[in-house]
Formats: structure tokens, C-alpha cells, sequence
């Protein structure tokens, strides 16, 4: 299986409409790891481990993101993998 991380920055209205609660839920179907939080300028960043595919499909939710939602935007850097989060948590 081919490992990936990427970490991600989604821009909108992505505060206060369950985001993170969905990004959470969107990884646990997926079997993706890592971590969510809000950020103070407006956005939400994340990062995300596992099968290359999955978290391509993950950074591929985030252009959707949750149903009250709105992303404006979606900037993804590659970072090596580490194998380092066994879920995907939220954070502050």
C-alpha cells in the first residue's frame, strides 16, 4: 500500500457549521488519520495520513465539505508520511 500525508487548508465559510465533526466522520469511512482544528483567521486546517487514494478521496471531500458549509478554497502541500495518528482528531 502506498502511504501519503497532506496537509490542508480550506477557506469559506467554514466556521461554526460542523466542519470539523464532518471532516472527522468523512475520515473514519475512509480509514484516514490525523488531525482538524479551526484556525483564527477563518479557515480550518488539517492533516491527513494513510493509502494514498483514501486521502486524495479526503482532500477531495474538502472541496465539498459539510452541508452548511461553504469552501471558497482548498491549498494542499504534500508532507512525508509518518504513520504517527491511528484516527483523525479534532483540535484547537
Amino acid at each position: 500500500m502506498n502511504k501519503k500525508r497532506a496537509r490542508v487548508w480550506i477557506a469559506g465559510r467554514v466556521q461554526g457549521v460542523f466542519f470539523r465533526a464532518y471532516t472527522q466522520d468523512a475520515a473514519r469511512r475512509l480509514g484516514v488519520s490525523g488531525w482538524v482544528r479551526n484556525m483564527r483567521d477563518g479557515r480550518v486546517e488539517a492533516v491527513f495520513e494513510g493509502d494514498a487514494e483514501r486521502v486524495e478521496q479526503m482532500i477531495a471531500w474538502c472541496h465539498e465539505g459539510s452541508p452548511m458549509g461553504r469552501v471558497d478554497s482548498v491549498e494542499v502541500v504534500q508532507e512525508t508520511y509518518t504513520g504517527e495518528f491511528y484516527k483523525l482528531t479534532i483540535t484547537r
